[in-house]
């Protein structure tokens, strides 16, 4: 009777040991399939350096928010980003920001967050464009969306 439950333990112990060892290579397709964040872009077009990062794009966010960064050692930077910038999702229909969260117009280097309502239903992508900076017409910054 000894011998059967060492038996039992010995196949549990063993069974344990293989599903342990299974789990992560079952786990890791699912891990593989998340979604990267969407990563900074830059333009460096007529004297001015633009980066755009999205901090929140998803579609439970109550706000979506990029932050964009202006470098220059030429051009004065005194746009209003709330006339200048707009997002388009693919549809094309433009959305105006609600608020620029930074540095107020002028100077040579400026920082901040552009905050915009979501756009609904979820799009597949979203544009952010900015006009008038520097000697650039229009600068566009495009994302997919999960």
């Amino acid at each position: 009777m000894p011998s059967d439950i060492l038996r039992r333990r010995g196949a549990v112990l063993i069974a344990a040991a293989v599903l342990l060892g299974i789990a992560p290579v079952f786990g890791t397709p699912a891990r593989a399939q998340q979604a990267k964040p969407p990563q900074p872009q830059v333009s460096n077009e007529g004297q001015v350096t633009v980066k755009v990062a999205p901090l929140t794009l998803s579609t439970g966010a109550e706000t979506w928010r990029f932050e964009v960064e202006f470098n220059t050692h030429t051009v004065p930077l005194t746009q209003d980003l709330l006339a200048v910038a707009v997002l388009t999702g693919p549809g094309g229909e433009d959305r105006r920001p609600v608020t620029w969260e930074g540095d107020p117009p002028g100077g040579h280097h400026r920082k901040g967050i552009l905050v915009f309502k979501p756009i609904s239903p979820a799009p597949t992508s979203v544009t952010l464009r900015i006009r008038q900076i520097g000697t650039v017409a229009e600068r566009s910054f495009t994302w997919p969306l999960p």
